[in-house]
């Protein structure tokens, strides 16, 4: 029987297990990416687990989320992050140099290989016929390694794609039609692969926006094939000898069938605060608007920028808008000064800035407070942009540019002008100088790791108790965020380093006053959480369990979890159990006691057991979803000591 792509990319790198959905399997990891906001804690890690040098193809670290040098911490981690890259062999791409997804895209990715990064949207270079998966930080680092990364096999859920893509309607719309049809979860426990004749008419860049923000509805990776477009643009980057054909076998079939017409999509917008609140332009025509931003790796590509460039040439934005560029990489931007792009839109009143994430994770161009922001980001979960009463809304740059210009939400069919036509540069620019290459074995051993002030060593974590009495400390809703959980931005994300630090904004967005109540109880008997379905959507970022670790969360008592969440628990020892009866949840209130017996013993003799609330005479039915392997995890604390204790073993 033939395979498509993803039984492909799997079935090269099987290590262990069998490719059977919903079975764990193991791994090999050819490359790693990894980024500034949650490198530190990876490489903080690796030398922890005492790794001489890395054991991957090609492992890279980006620094594009923490920019903003306000005082000595963000700098500081930074020489840090360099030292670490060129003692453990690894690429460090400098500050400024871009968002890690589409450099890694330009400069590393290859066809056939597999993918892992501390970053959820690395599922983004699934677009150059990878099988590209975000993941834990401590994920990441066992990859590094040289270990097996450990996932549920996913269904692969075949969307074909038909037509081609109408004037004023992009890319952005083809995935946010996605969002529309099937909300935040419906990518859950599946790779979404994309195949057809609808291919032909997107470029590699148009795929890195789908593929992107395949992590928005859930999925472990999206997955195009390796074909002539490709090809194409790996010789624009001066790397088409790294090209490879993978497309799927003649007969190749899908657990999961879907369809998309592009010539019947029409612009679309997600509103706030959930990628899948998805209606039509039309729908909410008219609102106005405190600011549109163009930029993130969820559109990051020349003809991004190019297009609103075209759009708004000759024109002046509307008075009161703050018009907000944020280039992705240093290439594409030194590609769109030399066309004149930049010129045009600084003419029409933009705000330029550096190449990175910037206001993607709050770094930077928070909107006015009670004031809707439309930009062409991945999220807009509450409070991501850094404002923390915030509307925002997810948008193509041609919606943000048409908005742009009339001050309220617009559907940019509306306009009076011809669509633009952009066309790439025929010989872009390879910018090489601010992506350090690795050191040689032998030069990597002599180098010393640079530590500034702000880090500060990962505690030691106890196993887990066979008899807990946990009260609840919060009691929350559906689809809560890790943004929720340990907000972003420029106020929290340079504590990054510093767990005891990081760890008081643990969910303040929910309650202001947790870390005070989780401090009393941190000693104590520690605490319990409960959350309705998708508890952990959103970011990869490790330091969402690690902080209410830290402060002494055992138990998350959930509907069901996002996937990097869940296994982000598991890695930092907290159990992360669901309702077997979902009907239970409406049974239990905040502050009530939690009481697990014989715990340890449970969890190894099967899935589901029992736990009471105290004085209420009530049982609950709950279930773990742990592997052998992740049972032996849990018993031991978690990961770190379940690879020091390996390690002993071998001495």
């Amino acid at each position: 029987m033939g395979l498509n792509v993803t039984q492909k990319l799997i079935k090269s790198h099987l290590l262990s297990g069998e490719m059977t959905p919903g079975q764990e399997i193991g791994l090999k990891i050819d490359q790693t990416l990894t980024q500034d906001a949650t490198g530190t804690m990876v490489m903080l890690e690796l030398e922890a687990m005492g790794l001489d040098y890395a054991k991957t193809e090609a492992s890279a670290q980006y620094v594009d989320h923490n920019l903003i040098q306000v005082d000595s911490k963000n700098p500081d981690d930074h020489l840090f992050l360099q030292s670490a890259t060129r003692r453990f062999g690894l690429y460090y791409s400098r500050p400024g140099n871009g968002v890690s997804h589409p450099v890694h895209m330009q400069r590393l990715a290859k066809p056939g290989k597999t993918l892992l990064g501390s970053d959820s949207h690395t599922c983004a270079n699934g677009c150059m016929g990878m099988l590209a998966m975000g993941a834990g930080g401590i994920d990441v680092a066992m990859a590094i390694a040289g270990e097996p990364f450990y996932v549920k096999m996913p269904k692969v859920w075949g969307v074909k794609l038909i037509g081609k893509l109408p004037d004023w309607v992009s890319a952005k719309d083809v995935i946010l039609e996605m969002l529309r049809r099937h909300d935040v979860k419906g990518g859950v426990g599946r790779v979404i692969e994309y195949y057809g004749p609808g291919l032909e008419s997107l470029t590699a860049m148009d795929r890195h926006v789908i593929a992107n923000m395949g992590a928005e509805l859930g999925a472990t990776a999206t997955v195009f094939p390796s074909d002539q477009e490709v090809r194409r643009f790996l010789k624009q980057q001066g790397r088409e000898e790294d090209w490879m054909e993978l497309v799927a076998d003649e007969g190749a079939t899908y657990d999961l069938h879907e369809e998309i017409n592009l010539s019947e999509l029409e612009p679309l917008i997600a509103k706030p605060s959930s990628p899948g609140n998805v209606v039509t332009v039309k729908e909410v025509e008219g609102l106005p608007i405190y600011q549109s931003y163009v930029g993130s790796s969820a559109n990051p590509g020349y003809r991004d920028f190019a297009i609103v460039a075209e759009i708004v040439k000759g024109k002046q934005v509307a008075p009161g808008i703050s018009f907000d560029i944020n280039p992705t990489s240093r290439q594409m931007l030194t590609d769109l000064v030399k066309e004149g792009h930049i010129a045009s839109l600084l003419q029409a009143g933009a705000r330029l800035h550096q190449a990175g994430c910037n206001g993607c994770i709050g770094m930077g161009q928070a909107p006015a407070t009670g004031r809707n922001s439309l930009r062409t980001t991945p999220r807009n979960f509450p409070g991501r942009s850094g404002t923390r009463e915030d509307s925002v809304f997810l948008c193509s740059p041609e919606t943000a540019a048409a908005s742009a210009l009339k001050g309220v939400i617009t559907d940019p069919r509306s306009l009076d002008m011809e669509y633009p036509k952009v066309k790439e540069p025929d010989d872009p620019t390879l910018e090489l100088n601010l992506l350090d290459e690795p050191l040689t074995y032998e030069e990597a051993r002599k180098v010393d790791l640079h530590k500034g002030p702000n880090i500060a060593s990962i505690p030691e974590m106890d196993q887990l108790q066979d008899n807990l009495e946990v009260p609840i400390l919060l009691k929350m809703g559906d689809n809560i965020s890790t943004d929720e959980i340990l907000a972003g931005g420029a106020r929290v994300l340079p504590y990054r380093s510093n767990l005891p630090e990081i760890s008081k904004f643990a969910f303040e967005i929910i309650d202001e006053n947790y870390y005070e109540k989780a401090m009393k109880l941190r000693n104590e008997s520690g605490h319990a959480i409960v959350a309705g379905f998708n508890y952990g959507q959103g970011s990869s970022r490790e330091h969402a369990a690690l902080a209410p670790r830290y402060l002494g969360l055992r138990v998350a008592l959930v509907k069901d979890f996002a996937r990097i969440h869940w296994q982000n628990l598991v890695n930092f020892g907290i159990l992360p159990v669901t309702f077997v009866h979902e009907e239970d949840y409406d049974k239990l209130e905040q502050d009530d006691v939690l009481i697990f017996t014989d715990l340890r013993a449970k969890i190894q003799q099967g899935s589901e057991f029992s736990i009471r609330v105290k004085g209420k005479g009530l049982e609950i039915d709950v279930r773990h979803n742990l592997s052998g392997r992740q049972i032996d995890m849990m018993l031991k604390g978690g990961l770190i000591n379940w690879v020091k204790d390996r390690q002993n073993s071998h001495v």
